[in-house]
């Protein structure tokens, strides 16, 4: 048993393995300054942070010793220990964020350097309503924050319409991967305005002023349900103050579309209304 001293208190690093949740035991890890990085933990302790009393079974931290991220579980998956087992051992925790307290279940939070927060990472299954610029939305899998406490991205937890410099885009991401919260779909840059937006139910035309117009559409991929169906692959558009860049899919390269030399429009886009049955995904 090894008692490690942090600015946050004295915590006892993970000394015991069981047969279930966690086999193996993780050591303790230094950054090259010899400031701890990385502290598994032998049973679950409290960790006070600004953001509020966050209960740790992991936890790493910057160089300078403020708490990059924490784990409030650390059980290992396997074929005797499920995804559902371990979250039947979460716990809601209330947490004081710049978008105001909330209380729900989380996989991880984290901080920047500064020791505000950074991003919050949600239990599948979990939801949350943030004060954004684009208004209050319903949350799923993560939310993150700027150093200075704007929100910077999150992950729209049903299509959500949002206003952007190519019109409005219904914002909504179905095979988002709740990794962490760090990054998410939905991204607005320091002043509000929508940069990056995930969508399968909008399409984006650009006229150029020869009468040019370009139409994009989400693409369509083989469905994981059979081979005869296809579902509709999520269309990423983003802009900044000189173009606005649009992917259809990943396997298809970035257009780059001038925002001087383009006029843009959006339009609603329900090719799974139109053809339910070949459209519709597996997890529908």
């Amino acid at each position: 048993m090894q008692t490690i001293e942090t600015k946050y208190g004295e915590f006892i690093a993970q000394h015991t393995a069981n047969e279930l949740r966690r086999k193996e035991i993780l050591p303790v890890v230094f950054h090259e300054s010899g400031v701890i990085k990385s502290l598994p933990l032998e049973s679950q302790q409290t960790v006070v942070t600004p953001a509020g009393e966050i209960p740790a079974e992991l936890i790493s931290f910057h160089a300078n010793g403020c708490i990059n991220r924490i784990f409030p579980l650390n059980g290992k998956l396997s074929g005797y220990w499920a995804q559902e087992d371990e979250a039947n051992l979460a716990r809601p925790v209330t947490l004081v964020t710049p978008s105001g307290t909330i209380t729900t279940r989380i996989i991880g939070i984290s901080f920047y350097e500064n020791e505000t927060l950074r991003s919050i990472t949600l239990w599948p299954g979990e939801t949350i309503s943030i004060s954004t610029p684009a208004g209050m939305l319903d949350t799923r899998i993560g939310v993150s924050f700027t150093p200075d406490g704007e929100v910077s991205s999150l992950e729209p937890a049903k299509p959500t319409p949002v206003k952007t410099a190519a019109g409005e885009i219904t914002a909504y991401d179905p095979d988002a991967i709740g990794v962490n919260g760090d990054w998410n779909s939905l991204v607005f840059d320091k002043s509000g305005a929508v940069v990056r937006v995930t969508t399968t139910l909008t399409r984006v035309k650009a006229v150029h002023p020869n009468g040019t117009t370009t139409v994009f559409t989400p693409g369509t991929r083989e469905s994981l349900c059979s081979e005869s169906e296809e579902e509709v692959v999520p269309m990423v558009v983003e802009m900044d103050q000189s173009a606005i860049r649009v992917r259809t899919s990943a396997d298809r390269p970035v257009a780059t579309l001038p925002m001087d030399t383009h006029v843009f429009f959006s339009e609603p886009y329900l090719p799974q209304l139109a053809n339910f049955m070949e459209m519709m995904r597996c997890s529908v």
